[in-house]
């Protein structure tokens, strides 16, 4: 009641006092929501990151292991080049008539077998011919002034060089042109 005696109408202020609680109640919920919004988002980020660096370490790891093989691949093929190089040069120096013919198909047979497993290990011989010199490809050996060549042109290849994928093994001794 009031000062005059007359009954205090209550119910407009509770009416009042429950819209204020239901916005507050809103806001409340709006702002947890937010707020669970943006943690969410930044779960889901760092999960995303994680997963790229995750992906990113394993393409690494396979890259750094196939240089590894390559690395050791190439040290032991490294040894057998020295063989390759020899029976190259007996082909080259083979004895003349039919027990020299006999002789060199068996070491050309030995030289094509030991080729073929070279490059089963992806060994290739390096190309040469007809190319200038490139000290990052071949090691000179002599510089000769020859007739029908020009400056820098390779004359002769003296030794083979190698290739492991795209890694030279061993440079190409070579004769140039000056």
């Amino acid at each position: 009641m009031n000062e005059e005696g007359i009954p205090e109408n209550n119910h407009g202020n509770q009416e009042e006092e429950a819209s204020l609680a239901e916005t507050n109640l809103e806001e409340q919920l709006k702002s947890k929501i937010e707020e669970l919004e943006k943690k969410s988002s930044e779960y889901l980020d760092g999960w995303q990151r994680s997963r790229a660096e995750f992906v990113n370490y394993k393409k690494r790891i396979e890259r750094e292991q196939s240089q590894a093989y390559q690395l050791a691949a190439g040290n032991i093929i490294k040894k057998f080049l020295d063989i390759a190089d020899d029976l190259e040069r007996a082909l080259k120096n083979c004895p003349k008539g039919k027990e020299g013919a006999e002789w060199a198909e068996g070491i050309e047979l030995i030289y094509r077998k030991l080729l073929g497993i070279m490059e089963s290990e992806g060994v290739k011989v390096m190309d040469v011919s007809g190319q200038k010199f490139d000290p990052n490809l071949h090691e000179a050996i002599s510089h000769e002034e020859v007739e029908g060549y020009s400056e820098g042109d390779i004359i002769e290849v003296v030794k083979q060089g190698y290739l492991l994928g795209d890694r030279i093994l061993r440079p190409a001794s070579v004769r140039v042109a000056r």
